[in-house]
């Protein structure tokens, strides 16, 4: 299942529905074929059981049932499910019409089975094409016992995702994971979000009065970079709390593991934007903490899905490095990345790194490279040795690079040249007291 940003209707035609969203609440109707099914399809599901449940794909994939609720706008349940085996941002409410209560599962079943298959299963090249572009998740039993009792209470935690769409400025998008709203707001299926302060709402019409009143047009912040139109502002979670608690809100119904929700008061924030005679509009940003004791330059990152693909998350990255150039430190992101967050730095790392071997004719070693690049050299280490470029000899790892393996690792996908490149010496910033 793709997830997709699309453009809202105006607000003349939002406010035309102004009266239907505030007498009733907003339900997500995503895939909803049959309104009505069968009493007895309904009364055959039950929580936490396993079933074959229909995709929007149209290919049936084993589920697990978390949660049910009632949907007042067709008084039909509505079932909350987990694809299993793939990544959380793919689970949702569905009705009882698109699961099959009459195929068995079976026991280890292979959840990438579909039923309509005589064979009832894939090729290992099908489900190695499956895997990748589902971001299957790796099992329990694939992590060690601490990381495997923190992942199934993260897991019971977040469980159920009731936000499914966040109207944001002009753009309607479908999230992907839970996010922490207060009780009353976190229960809704729709919220209504203000793009310069993140405040969010219920109903429409407070929206579209918020709107009215709301006289912010950029981030509460300095602006330490311009270039064209792309400004980057920091933003200091001490001095504007709400705003950055509200951010990280919104952030965390598009990011995993993020655990900043309230306690901003460590941390920097910068905050990109696209700036028109409007305003600034965000389009993500990065978190820092104001002192790091793991030399982290960067605790989380963000671009929202309508933003994806347009080279603002590698940019970010390239930002973060930068500051550290200017600090004169070397950093490393926060870990755990997510998934995206990993295929966005390994594409950082491999391209500054290979500019640099193929440029530099001298022998270099990793503290070098690190110090020229502000790079953490286990980040150094991990990339080359994806691209085949380094061995250990001796107790140390030698960079070892030819002509050769230097002209496949340009040419092969890990090595991508920057859409936006940032600009250092549009960088107007210097490094706070520690």
């Amino acid at each position: 299942m793709s997830v997709e940003a699309t453009t809202t209707p105006s607000i003349v035609q939002a406010e035309e529905k102004m009266d239907t969203a505030e007498t009733e609440p907003s339900f997500s109707l995503n895939n909803l074929e049959d309104p009505s099914p069968s009493k007895d399809e309904e009364d055959n599901i039950q929580l936490a059981k396993n079933y074959y449940c229909r995709q929007s794909t149209g290919i049936y994939h084993i589920v697990e049932v978390i949660q049910q609720r009632t949907n007042p706008r067709f008084n039909a349940i509505e079932y909350y499910v987990h694809y299993k085996g793939l990544n959380r941002r793919l689970d949702e409410w569905v009705d009882a019409s698109r699961i099959d209560c009459n195929r068995k599962v079976p026991d280890g079943g292979n959840p990438l089975t579909n039923p309509d298959d005589p064979d009832n299963r894939m090729t290992r090249k099908q489900k190695r094409m499956h895997d990748e572009i589902n971001h299957v998740e790796p099992t329990f039993a694939d992590m060690d016992p601490a990381t495997a009792a923190m992942e199934k209470e993260h897991e019971q935690l977040t469980k159920v995702k009731y936000i499914v769409k966040v109207l944001v400025g002009e753009y309607l998008i479908d999230t992907w994971y839970f996010s922490p709203y207060p009780d009353q707001y976190g229960k809704q299926s729709q919220l209504y979000i203000c793009e310069y302060c993140f405040n969010y709402m219920k109903l429409a019409g407070t929206y579209l009065k918020h709107l009215d009143e709301c006289h912010l047009r950029q981030p509460p912040g300095n602006e330490i970079y311009r270039n064209a139109n792309i400004s980057v502002f920091e933003v200091d979670g001490k001095k504007q709390k709400i705003y950055c608690q509200n951010l990280c809100l919104l952030a965390k119904l598009f990011l995993d593991h993020k655990t900043l929700y309230f306690d901003t008061e460590g941390f920097f924030f910068y905050v990109m934007t696209e700036v028109d005679r409007n305003g600034a509009h965000v389009v993500g940003y990065f978190s820092k903490e104001k002192v790091s004791a793991y030399g982290n330059n960067l605790a989380c990152i963000l671009v929202p899905p309508p933003f994806q693909r347009k080279g603002y998350g590698n940019f970010l990255i390239s930002f973060s490095y930068e500051l550290s150039k200017i600090e004169g430190t070397v950093g490393s992101p926060e870990k755990p990345l997510s998934d995206l967050g990993k295929l966005s730095y390994r594409s950082y790392w491999t391209y500054v790194l290979l500019e640099i071997l193929g440029n530099f004719c001298a022998t270099l070693s990793i503290k070098e490279l690190s110090e020229m690049t502000s790079i953490d050299s286990h980040d150094i280490v991990s990339s080359l040795q994806l691209l085949n470029m380094i061995k250990y000899w001796k107790g140390q790892h030698v960079i070892c690079v030819t002509q050769k393996n230097l002209d496949e690792a340009i040419h092969s996908e890990h090595f991508k040249h920057p859409r936006l490149p940032v600009d250092s010496r549009c960088i107007k910033w210097h490094p706070h007291p520690k």
